[in-house]
């Protein structure tokens, strides 16, 4: 189960608490239900506080509520455990899921993995995130507000879009940006200064209602620059597997020593930190979509990227070694990564070189 078929099964738990009389009649059944990583010091890898968005309606206590679907979300498929925290959270550990299972998962689904079933809008923008040059149609320059709160529009659009037509809180039609802070006059043109993408990264990395700043690392094509990690990242994937045909093998996914999605002790286990980053993706996309949110798509990609860019050393052979099955699975594993890097830099309306 991912996070985004976790956030799904509870509201089907609702519904049926509902359908079934364990709930009364007229409680609301939300559309979405907020999931996040449990955090430090939590209980279980997931929590949502779904039982709080319930009670008022179904006057109930929260933690009353809580118990209801706990007893049914932990007879759920793909559901390990449930505990109820506080007033009332309810906190998820999930079956473990392989590594592998994980990675032909976002081969299927190439740049659409993090998109439910039921969305059919293919996740690709139709145009660059910010116009170049920044012109009105009178070619009067466009004010700086309207030229951020456009590119926050046209990223919130095509997220809104992986989570289906109608995605709870942001419709494909409008996705308004609220309460757009504008590009610091002082700035000036700063598409002119950094490029049509690096600008647009810096509009979108902060909340929309922050400023952006606008600083001369954006231009940096060194790991002080999160916008190059991240496309440098998604060159370093593309590289690794052209190098490994120089080699004489390919990927494929595999098993691998403790090769599954979840936690021992608080640590990932498998290939580092990566398949637990790229199993989160689909949250993340969800999450950024509901609370219109485009700077969480973009603390995403960073992550995603340092965790490749950290895990590539270990993909191809060294010296005399000879291509091995852990090679070809950590290689379908890197690959991965680098297709929802570019899917993620997509969304954002910015390239993914093959090379840089």
């Amino acid at each position: 189960m991912t996070p985004a078929d976790l956030s799904r099964t509870v509201v089907r738990a609702v519904r049926c608490a509902v359908e079934d009389g364990e709930l009364p009649a007229d409680a609301v059944v939300p559309e979405r239900v907020v999931v996040e990583r449990t955090r430090p010091g939590g209980v279980g890898e997931y929590a949502t506080p779904v039982a709080f968005q319930v009670a008022k309606s179904a006057r109930r206590v929260p933690r009353e509520v809580a118990a209801v679907l706990a007893r049914r979300l932990e007879v759920a498929e793909g559901i390990e455990r449930v505990e109820i925290t506080g007033a009332g959270f309810l906190n998820f550990v999930l079956r473990r899921r392989s590594v592998a299972d994980l990675v032909r998962e976002i081969r299927d689904n190439g740049l659409r993995y993090g998109c439910p079933p039921a969305a059919d809008t293919p996740a690709v923008p139709a145009a660059p995130a910010v116009p170049a040059p920044a012109t009105a149609p009178d070619h009067t320059p466009t004010p700086a507000v309207e030229l951020r709160a456009r590119v926050i529009r046209d990223v919130l659009l095509r997220i809104a879009a992986t989570q289906g037509p109608t995605a709870p809180g942001v419709t494909v039609r409008t996705a308004p940006a609220p309460n757009v802070a504008p590009v610091p006059a002082r700035e000036g043109d700063v598409v002119a200064r950094f490029g049509v993408d690096a600008a647009a990264w810096a509009m979108l990395a902060v909340a929309p209602h922050e400023s952006p700043v606008f600083a001369e690392r954006l231009l940096a094509q060194d790991e002080s620059n999160e916008f190059f990690r991240v496309r440098y990242a998604h060159s370093r994937a593309r590289a690794l597997t052209r190098n490994a045909a120089r080699l004489g093998f390919q990927s494929l996914p595999g098993e691998v020593v403790g090769g599954t999605v979840g936690e021992v002790a608080g640590e990932v286990v498998g290939e580092g930190g990566l398949p637990r980053v790229l199993a989160d993706h689909p949250l993340a996309l969800e999450a950024a979509a509901h609370h219109r949110a485009p700077e969480r798509l973009v603390r995403q990609l960073v992550g995603l990227a340092d965790e490749l860019l950290d895990f590539q050393h270990r993909v191809l052979p060294r010296g005399d070694e000879k291509p091995s099955a852990a090679h070809r699975s950590r290689l379908a594993l890197a690959e991965a990564a680098g297709t929802v890097l570019a899917g993620g830099l997509t969304l954002l309306g910015m390239d993914a070189p093959e090379r840089l």
